[in-house]
């Protein structure tokens, strides 16, 4: 357990880790630890093509309730939150149990899934401006064919709650406001995007 504690501590060093969070509510210890070592995927991943965007990359905590901000806009050159915002998880990650989600990669579960995605391009769907999302791994390859995308809804509140944000089909779904703050930096991105929901 030390080995790995001293690995994680030299990995974080090389690759960074949040130095500040400019914003009013702080993270959670917990909540910083499992942010760090996502981050330290994200940038070792973005390190290995070119074609990633570097100076940019979004992150979201399942693990957050849906009444807080759990959608972070990440500044991977100055290791620092930029952005926050509420996201919906799908209806069928929902359990018996409040907080406690599951994740699926199957067609119709109207689950979110976990692993890191590319922003694709924008295109206009029954919410409006959506961004298409490509999964990068084994938990959300089915991402293009369950047509999980990036997209406002009028129902998810711009400011945090003490109650749960309604649910979406699978997608991150987010408020109108925010949507607008990401719809910048994503068209004003040359290269893609990164977006990493974990758990």
């Amino acid at each position: 357990m030390k080995t790995l504690n001293l690995i994680l501590f030299f990995t974080i060093s090389f690759f960074g880790g949040i130095k500040e969070y400019n914003t009013n509510n702080l993270l959670t210890d917990t909540e910083l630890e499992r942010f760090n070592s996502q981050l330290i995927d994200v940038k070792t991943m973005i390190h290995s093509k070119s074609n990633y965007n570097s100076k940019i990359a979004f992150f979201v905590d399942m693990k957050i309730k849906s009444g807080k901000n759990r959608f972070f806009v990440y500044d991977l050159e100055n290791d620092k939150i930029l952005d926050q915002g509420l996201v919906a998880n799908g209806s069928g990650s929902e359990t018996n149990v409040r907080g406690d989600l599951k994740f699926s990669n199957e067609p119709n579960s109207k689950s979110t899934s976990l692993g890191k995605y590319i922003i694709g391009k924008s295109y206009k769907g029954m919410f409006g401006k959506s961004y298409k999302l490509f999964g990068l791994e084994e938990t959300n390859s089915n991402a293009i064919m369950r047509a999980i995308v990036l997209h406002p809804y009028s129902a998810v509140p711009e400011e945090e709650q003490d109650y749960y944000i309604s649910n979406s089909k699978g997608c991150p779904m987010v408020s109108e406001k925010f949507f607008k703050r990401l719809e910048k930096i994503i068209d004003g991105s040359k290269t893609s995007i990164i977006l990493n929901v974990y758990y």
